[in-house]
Parts: structure tokens; sequence; C-alpha cells
């Protein structure tokens, strides 16, 4: 799993579309293998960027939870606690 592409679903705010975006984004470049295609692959990536980022955004819209929305500050905060232990 690409370690930069982040959960989206359940969290107050929600995802915004600039975040489902570059979620999509960095799926597609992983798929892809790679970060910029060239002249004659862009349209298809851009085109795939396009589709999952429309899936991406139905899926979150249609998920159903019973937990609390996550906050941010608090998902953060967590992650740096990790970043912490495991480049210390």
């Amino acid at each position: 799993m690409c370690r930069n592409i982040k959960t989206l679903a359940n969290f107050e705010p929600p995802a915004t579309d600039d975040e489902i975006r570059a979620s999509a984004l960095q799926f597609v470049r992983k798929l892809s293998g790679t970060s910029k295609p060239s002249r004659a692959n862009e349209e298809a990536f851009n085109v795939a960027v396009d589709e999952v980022t429309a899936s991406a955004r139905r899926l979150i819209a249609s998920l159903e939870t019973h937990s609390a929305p996550r906050n941010r500050e608090e998902e953060m905060r967590k992650a740096k606690e990790r970043s912490l232990k495991r480049f210390a």
C-alpha cells in the first residue's frame, strides 16, 4: 500500500475534493509506476485520475459507520508520534 494515500472516510470535517483528488493521483501513480506520464500517456493518465477521483468520492459518500467521526488534528498528532517512534 502506498503510504502517501491517506484514509479519507469518517472525518469531521469531511474530506475535501482536493484531498480526494490527491489520493486518486497517488493511486494512479502507484498503478502506472510513474509520477509523470509521457506525452503519449498523459491523456490516459489524466482520465484515470478523473475516474478514480469520481469513484473515491462516491465510495466515501456511500459509506456508513456507527463510530464517531475522527478528528483531523488528533489523527495528525498520532501520525507524528508513530513517525517519531519509527525514525527515532
